[in-house]
């Protein structure tokens, strides 16, 4: 008699249940470490998705486990009519390592986008006039899946079926600052961006290009606003991205990696555009809570000059081993990255590649049909770069179609 494993039962009972929002793998996880996950079935994989950039630290690191625990045994959580010292500590942390002089807190990057809309448009209204509400978005970005974030996000697919969207936004090419410039209008109030594309493939605009983009932002008195919240809280090797150029936002969002794995968002913003909003302009209710914040505190605590070095010197391993390995084969057409966010485009379909890393034990991620973006844990180690490399180049290898040619001269 064959015994069913966990895994399908566990499947079977979740499509019972669970809403089809997801294309989920066959794979049911129940623990990790580092970067290592276990599956329901006691099969293990390196995990080089980070639950989408978001577990920086890896799975269940051992001093954020103990802060968690050590909080959840005093507060969980209390409304934000009241403070709390994880909040309070979490915002030190992150205006006083940015130029932000103010932090709000909620659950999600979404979330945070959409505080960061809702503070550009007050602001703009108050200081520019009432009629003052347009925001300048890029094409190919990503902000998230709630409606004035999706509004802005600059890809059509994740758009269809919920038209009409939130009026007041107009898209223009990534990295092309005189397009920003030809679509200011009197009513337009903010540029938003990504200083870093991640869903659209981990693009990275020309050197330059933040730094243009403040200068038309400075001449036109328009709010700027950098989504962080893939590229944010050490993924490039900065703690923020922006500081690769020195060019800073007037707002920024991030979430993902801060809580370390736990659900959390922010938006951090200059005083004088801060000061827009005012008791009751926003609120979140879960938004700060202790939980999560001391959560925030711990991860901070481990993003170290130091660690941040690491970190660029982590990524610029796999980028290199990579780009020998295209050196070798048709299979990867191209390769580009800044520290752990590193995008690969492919001669042959993504998910083909990522169904069978599954067989092998290594789990990928893509952000198209021919892009595969690698987001391992900051803390990633050099022999688990090789366990990756090895996996990769034998998947690569069950692709007999494109031949695998000599190293170039």
């Amino acid at each position: 008699m064959i015994l069913e494993r966990r895994s399908a039962s566990w499947m079977k009972k979740g499509d019972a249940v669970l809403m089809a929002t997801y294309n989920r793998f066959p794979l049911v996880l129940e623990k990790g470490q580092g970067a290592t996950i276990v599956d329901v079935d006691g099969e293990r994989y390196l995990d080089f998705v980070s639950g989408i950039a978001v577990n920086a630290l890896g799975h269940c690191n051992p001093h954020l486990v103990k802060v968690i625990t050590q909080q959840s045994k005093s507060l969980f959580h209390v409304s934000n009519l009241y403070y709390n010292v994880p909040q309070i500590k979490l915002a030190e942390l992150l205006t006083s390592r940015s130029f932000a002089d103010r932090a709000f807190f909620c659950n999600s990057g979404a979330e945070a986008n959409e505080a960061a809309i809702k503070l550009a448009r007050k602001y703009a209204k108050a200081s520019r006039g009432a009629d003052c509400f347009e925001i300048i978005a890029m094409n190919g970005a990503f902000h998230g899946r709630t409606l004035a974030a999706l509004s802005a996000t600059g890809q059509g697919k994740y758009q269809k079926g919920f038209e009409p969207l939130l009026p007041g936004f107009r898209h223009v090419p990534f990295d092309d600052p005189e397009a920003i410039e030809e679509a200011i209008t009197a009513r337009t109030a903010a540029v938003l961006l990504e200083p870093i594309q991640g869903e659209a493939g981990v693009r990275i605009p020309t050197k330059g290009y933040l730094a243009r983009v403040r200068k038309i932002c400075d001449a036109h008195r328009l709010v700027l606003i950098f989504d962080e919240v893939q590229t944010g809280i050490g993924r490039t090797g900065r703690l923020f991205a922006y500081e690769h150029e020195g060019v800073a936002p007037d707002i920024i969002t991030l979430a993902k990696g801060l809580g370390g794995g736990v659900p959390i968002g922010a938006m951090l913003a200059t005083e004088a555009v801060a000061q827009a909003f005012s008791p009751g302009s926003h609120a979140s209710t879960f938004g700060g809570n202790p939980l999560v914040c001391a959560a925030g505190v711990a991860v901070l605590g481990h993003l170290t000059e130091n660690f941040l070095k690491k970190v660029r010197e982590r990524g610029a391993y796999p980028i290199d081993r990579l780009a020998q390995l295209q050196k070798k084969t048709d299979l990867i057409k191209e390769v580009r990255g800044m520290g752990l966010l590193i995008g690969v485009d492919l001669a042959v379909p993504a998910l083909d590649i990522i169904k069978r890393g599954h067989q092998k034990s290594l789990l990928l991620n893509r952000t198209s049909d021919y892009t595969l973006r690698l987001i391992p844990p900051l803390n990633l180690r050099k022999a688990e770069v090789d366990k990756m490399m090895t996996l990769f180049t034998d998947i690569l290898m069950e692709f007999p179609d494109v031949e695998t040619r000599p190293p170039k001269s």
